[in-house]
């Protein structure tokens, strides 16, 4: 009987809870695998919605994973430059199968330095962040490059998890655990992307994004000096 597949997810304070939520339902899918919600301490974790979640396991008591995951959220900006999280990263991606991302996440692989070389997803608003980390920005929902498995804005974590299943496992059961949580996507609007949105739609966004676009530049440079 071969062993289970170890699949982790990283949770940290504001994590966008559906980066990892979408994933997370779908891995559990996965027969006879076994999930990690992983943190430096077991200990509630405020994501950036009322959502609460509770680690399973901790960076030292974490086995070696076959998929290591870091989702995204505003709280990404704390990881660049965290050293304990980032060593934990490197560390787990010496032996993972998969060193995969969701959203914003994929800045946080980049600072680890697990990205040079990459092409990589990331949420739109972060596209020209990655090529500090010596990565090529990929603009698609799931973007796969050697072992490197990632995913685009939010909801692009359920795609990305679905084709990672179909990679580890095969798409027969991919498309069973698709049909299985009715992903059928048929969106009421064509907002869901900056190349469709409405002008003034996308304004509205940007403005409301500056500030934090700012800081998170700031923590991408600082971040990307120490990388290269």
């Amino acid at each position: 009987m071969s062993a289970p597949l170890q699949i982790g997810l990283l949770v940290f304070p504001r994590v966008t809870q559906l980066d990892f939520t979408g994933p997370l339902q779908v891995f559990s899918a996965v027969p006879g695998a076994k999930l990690h919600l992983i943190w430096k301490r077991i200990e509630p974790v405020p994501s950036d919605s009322a959502l609460i979640v509770t680690p399973t396991t901790t960076f030292a008591d974490c086995p070696q994973l076959d998929v290591i995951c870091v989702p995204g959220g505003r709280g990404t900006d704390d990881l660049l430059n965290d050293e304990e999280v980032l060593e934990f990263l490197r560390r787990q991606a010496e032996g993972a199968k998969y060193v995969t991302s969701v959203c914003t996440g994929s800045l946080a692989l980049g600072a680890a330095g697990l990205l040079k070389g990459y092409r990589a997803a990331t949420h739109w608003s972060a596209m020209e962040m990655l090529s500090q980390f010596g990565a090529t920005p990929t603009k698609t929902r799931v973007c796969i490059d050697r072992n490197r498995v990632t995913g685009g804005g939010v909801t692009a974590g359920i795609d990305f998890a679905l084709t990672l299943v179909s990679i580890l496992v095969n798409r027969t059961a991919a498309e069973a655990i698709q049909l299985g949580i009715e992903y059928n996507p048929a969106p009421p609007f064509n907002s869901g992307s900056p190349d469709t949105a409405p002008a003034e739609v996308l304004a509205v966004v940007k403005q409301r994004i500056e500030p934090l676009q700012v800081h998170r530049l700031d923590a991408v440079k600082r971040a990307a000096e120490r990388v290269n």
